[in-house]
């Protein structure tokens, strides 16, 4: 399908590829947190909107909110300034909370009682070895998290596709289940496969 909105959380190489990024770009809009704007300017998107964590911008009839997360945002060393972020999507009625990379904190309490939120996509994997923690979340972590933001649905994301960590590549999503039956999520946590869409 077209591409109509691009949104990017943060700056590091794995999340924002130049060559990638001017493949895709068809005159869109493009989302990016404050500080960031200066890499994906001359792409060929048709504008540029950085945010600061909050902050909310309306694409036709979408309302998009840049969400605070515990992570960072420098490319390289020495442009700590880029920020980094999720974001929260309102289409009417539906709305969808995309964390991007960040470790387990308690503002995805605050980040559940300001933006209401029906279909979480949380990370859950580059959590070995424990110093990954403090910057990425562990299954169970994510559970915790999903919990807190009180949304109905949660599909994980940001495991699997290449390596980037010590853990086992299924470990996971094995662990994953194993929380998800811990608490009777079974419902509500959707785990879902490359290419296949899934209606929500």
């Amino acid at each position: 399908p077209a591409i109509d909105l691009v949104l990017v959380t943060h700056a590091h190489f794995d999340h924002l590829d130049r060559k990638t990024l001017r493949k895709i770009a068809a005159a869109q809009p493009i989302i990016v947190p404050d500080g960031v704007g200066a890499l994906v300017h001359g792409l060929g998107f048709n504008r540029v909107e950085e945010l600061k964590p909050w902050e909310s911008v309306s694409m036709g009839e979408i309302q998009v909110t840049l969400t605070p997360c515990h992570h960072w945002g420098a490319r390289v060393l020495r442009d700590t300034y880029r920020g980094f972020g999720g974001f929260h999507l309102s289409l009417g009625s539906r709305t969808l909370f995309h964390c991007g990379d960040s470790a387990y904190f308690d503002g995805f309490r605050q980040i559940g009682e300001h933006l209401p939120t029906e279909i979480a996509l949380l990370p859950i994997g580059s959590y070995e070895p424990p110093s990954k923690r403090e910057v990425h979340m562990n299954p169970e972590q994510a559970v915790q998290a999903f919990r807190e933001l009180k949304a109905k649905y949660m599909v994980p994301m940001h495991y699997g596709s290449f390596r980037l960590s010590y853990e086992p590549p299924d470990e996971p999503v094995r662990r994953l289940r194993k929380e998800v039956a811990t608490y009777g999520l079974e419902n509500s946590v959707k785990i879902m496969n490359e290419g296949i869409p899934m209606m929500f």
